[in-house]
C-alpha cells in the first residue's frame, strides 16, 4: 500500500467518509470537525513515525494536503 492509500485509509477512518479524492477538504466536504482533525494528525504521526507541527496542522485543509504532507515528511523534505 502506497502513502496515498495508507493516508486515504486513516481518513475514512477517522471521518467514516468513503471514495475519497484528493481535492476534498476535511472539514466541509467530510464533514470532520476540529476534534476529528486533532484525530487525524494524531493518527498519521503514529502510523507514519512522523511530527507534524501545530502551524502544519492548521495548514492542513484537503485530502491532498495531508498526503503531501506526510509524502515532504517521509522524503526528507
Amino acid at each position: 500500500m502506497n502513502i496515498e492509500e495508507r493516508v486515504h485509509k486513516i481518513i475514512e477512518k477517522v471521518t467514516g467518509a468513503t471514495d475519497l479524492n484528493n481535492t476534498q477538504e476535511i472539514i466541509q466536504d467530510l464533514g470532520a470537525d476540529s476534534l476529528d482533525h486533532v484525530e487525524l494528525i494524531m493518527a498519521i504521526e503514529k502510523e507514519f513515525n512522523i511530527e507534524v507541527d501545530d502551524d502544519e496542522a492548521e495548514k492542513i485543509k484537503t485530502v491532498g494536503d495531508v498526503v503531501k504532507s506526510v509524502q515532504d515528511k517521509v522524503d526528507g523534505n
